[in-house]
C-alpha cells in the first residue's frame, strides 16, 4: 500500500501546485473565469473530456458493460458527436461576439432580464443537484479502500458517515486550487487529471485481460448471450403496431433513434447551453478555436466509452471465471471498486485511485467555477451590486466557490443516504436524468434565440419553459396523470427528455412575438 500511497501523494501534490501557479496574477473576474481567453484549444480539449468523464462514468459505464454485457451505451456517442459540431457552429460564435462572461447574458440581449434571471437560475439549480449527485460516486472507492484497510463491517449509517468523510476530503482539496487560480486552474489541472485517467484505465484493462485464464478463447466462451457483444439497438419489437413501436422506442435507453435524436438534443444542451461547459469553451482565443475543441473531443467520446464498457465486459468475464472473488451482494456500481481495491497489485491500484480522484475533482472543480461566475455576474452584480469593483467581484466569485462546494457535499450526502438503504438502484440513469427535467427549456429557449429574429418574448419564454418542463414531469411520472389518462401516456427514458422538453418549450415560445419599441 505504500506505493500507492506515494502515487496518490503525487497527484494531489502536483494538482495544488497547478492550482497555486495558475491563480497568479489575476485581476478581474474575467481573468478568474475565462482565462483571460488565452488557453490554447487542446488544453481545454482536454478539460471538456476531464469534466464529461465524471466519477459517474468513470463507475457508471463499467457498471453499465457489466450488467448488459453489450455495447448499446456507446451508441449514444453517435448524438454526442453531431451535438457538438452543432453547438460549435451555431452557438459559440454569437457568445464571442456579445463577449459575454456568463451565457444567460445573451439571453437577456436577445429577449430581456426575466428570461436571463430565470435561465440562470434553472441552470444553478440544475447543476447543483447534478453535480452533488456525482459527487457521490467518488466517495465509492475511498469507502471500499476503508473497509479493505481497517476489515471494518459498518452497517448502513456508519457507511453513509464514511461516505460524507470522503466527499467533505476531496471537496475541500478542490475547492482550494479552484478559488485559487480559477478556470486557469481547473483547465492546466484538467489536462493532467486526463493524462492520469487514460493511463489508469488502460492499465486496468491491461490486469483484467491477463488474470482471465486463457485469454481470448475464455472471454468468447463466457460471453455467448443472445445480446452480448451488441452495438446497434433499434428497441422496436414483434407484433406491435406503429404506436406501439413508439412507445417502446421512447421507454428504452440505449437504441439508434436515442441515439441521432435523444442524445444530440442532451449534447446540445449540456455543452451549448450549460455553463458548465461552455465557460471552457470561451476561454479559447476565438470562436474557432472553442469549435475546434468541443468538436474533437466529440470524436474522442466514442474510443474512450468504448474502453469503459469493455472494461465492464471483461470484469463479468474474470468473475465468472472466479466467483468467489465477489461478494454475491455486491452492487452493480461497486463491482469495478471492488475489483481495483482487492485485485489489482500496488502500483496500479494506486495509479487507479488517482484516476478515481481525478474525474471526481475535475468535473467538480469546473461546476464549482461556473456555479460561482455565474452567482456572481447574473446576480451578485446583476442585482446586489451593479457597481462592484473587480476586486469585489473576484472576492464574491471564491466565495462563492466555497458556498457552492458545501452545497454539492448536502447532495452528495444525501444521495450516499439514497444508494446506501436502496443499493439496487441504477444510479447512471439518475446523474444523467436530472438534467432531462430542466436542459429541455434551457435548450428550446437558446434554440428560439438563435433560429428566430422575432419570436419569443421575455414573458412568453417564461411560459414556455414551464411548459417544457411540466410536460417531462408528466411523462416521467413525476407528476402522477389519472389512472384513466395512463393507458395513453408513454413513459420515455433519459435520452428522451430533453429532446421532447425542447421541443415544447420551442412551439410554445414561438407562439409569442417579442414587442417592438414605437419609434420616436
Amino acid at each position: 500500500m505504500l506505493t500507492d500511497l506515494f502515487v496518490i501523494v503525487i497527484y494531489f501534490l502536483a494538482i495544488f501546485c497547478i492550482g497555486i501557479y495558475a491563480g497568479r496574477k489575476q485581476n478581474s473576474l474575467t481573468d478568474y473565469a475565462l482565462g483571460n481567453r488565452s488557453l490554447p484549444w487542446w488544453a481545454i480539449l482536454a478539460s471538456i473530456l476531464a469534466a464529461e468523464i465524471s466519477a459517474a462514468t468513470f463507475l457508471g459505464a463499467p457498471g453499465e458493460g457489466y450488467h448488459t454485457r453489450n455495447f448499446t451505451y456507446a451508441q449514444l456517442c453517435i448524438g454526442t458527436i453531431l451535438g457538438r459540431i452543432i453547438v460549435g457552429r451555431l452557438f459559440l460564435k454569437p457568445y464571442y461576439d456579445y463577449k459575454v462572461v456568463s451565457i444567460y447574458e445573451y439571453l437577456e440581449k436577445r429577449f430581456g432580464l426575466l428570461t436571463r434571471r430565470t435561465a440562470s437560475m434553472v441552470f444553478l439549480i440544475s447543476r447543483v443537484l447534478a453535480s452533488g449527485t456525482r459527487l457521490y460516486f467518488a466517495g465509492i472507492l475511498l469507502v471500499i479502500a476503508y473497509q479493505f484497510l481497517t476489515g471494518v463491517t459498518a452497517d448502513a449509517d456508519q457507511i453513509v458517515l464514511l461516505y460524507i468523510a470522503a466527499l467533505v476530503a476531496i471537496s475541500v482539496a478542490t475547492t482550494i486550487y479552484t478559488a485559487i487560480g480559477g478556470l486557469k486552474a481547473v483547465v492546466w489541472t484538467d489536462v493532467l487529471q486526463a493524462v492520469v485517467l487514460g493511463v489508469s484505465m488502460l492499465s486496468a484493462l491491461w490486469v483484467l485481460f491477463s488474470h482471465i485464464p486463457g485469454g481470448w478463447s475464455s472471454i468468447s466462451a463466457a460471453m455467448n448471450g443472445g445480446d452480448d457483444w451488441k452495438f446497434f439497438s433499434w428497441g422496436t419489437g414483434e407484433g406491435l403496431d406503429f404506436l406501439q413501436q413508439g412507445a417502446r422506442v421512447l421507454g428504452q435507453e440505449y437504441t439508434v433513434w436515442a441515439a441521432f435524436l435523444g442524445a444530440t438534443f442532451i449534447t446540445m444542451a449540456t455543452h451549448g447551453t450549460d455553463q458548465d461547459m461552455v465557460q471552457r469553451m470561451l476561454a479559447a482565443k476565438n470562436s474557432k478555436a472553442g469549435t475546434r475543441a468541443v468538436i474533437v473531443s466529440g470524436l474522442l467520446d466514442f474510443p474512450i466509452v468504448i474502453i469503459f464498457l469493455f472494461t465492464g465486459i471483461l470484469l463479468y468475464v474474470f468473475y465468472q471465471y472466479n466467483p468467489a472473488n465477489l461478494p454475491a451482494d455486491t452492487p452493480q456500481l461497486h463491482v469495478f471498486p471492488y475489483f481495483i481495491i482487492h485485485e489489482l497489485p500496488n502500483g496500479i491500484r494506486g495509479l487507479l485511485i488517482a484516476g478515481l480522484l481525478a474525474t471526481a475533482m475535475g468535473s467538480l472543480s469546473t461546476a464549482l467555477n461556473s456555479l460561482a461566475t455565474t452567482a456572481t455576474k447574473d446576480w451578485y452584480q446583476g442585482i446586489f451590486k451593479p457597481e462592484a469593483t473587480e476586486r469585489q467581484l473576484l472576492r464574491c466569485v471564491r466565495w462563492g466557490t466555497a458556498g457552492f462546494s458545501l452545497l454539492l457535499i448536502l447532495v452528495g450526502s444525501i444521495t450516499a443516504w439514497y444508494v446506501v438503504h436502496h443499493p439496487e438502484v441504477r444510479i447512471i440513469q439518475i446523474a444523467l436524468g436530472i438534467f432531462g427535467y430542466t436542459y429541455g427549456s434551457l435548450l428550446g429557449i437558446f434554440l428560439l434565440g438563435m433560429l428566430t429574429r422575432t419570436r419569443g418574448s421575455d414573458s412568453g419564454n417564461i411560459i414556455a419553459m414551464a411548459a417544457g418542463f411540466f410536460v417531462i414531469a408528466l411523462l416521467t411520472e413525476l407528476i402522477p396523470l389519472p389512472s384513466s389518462w395512463q393507458q395513453y401516456v408513454p413513459e420515455i427514458a433519459f435520452p428522451w427528455r430533453v429532446t421532447i422538453g425542447t421541443l415544447v418549450t420551442f412551439t410554445v415560445g414561438f407562439c409569442f412575438r417579442k414587442r417592438r419599441l414605437p419609434m420616436r
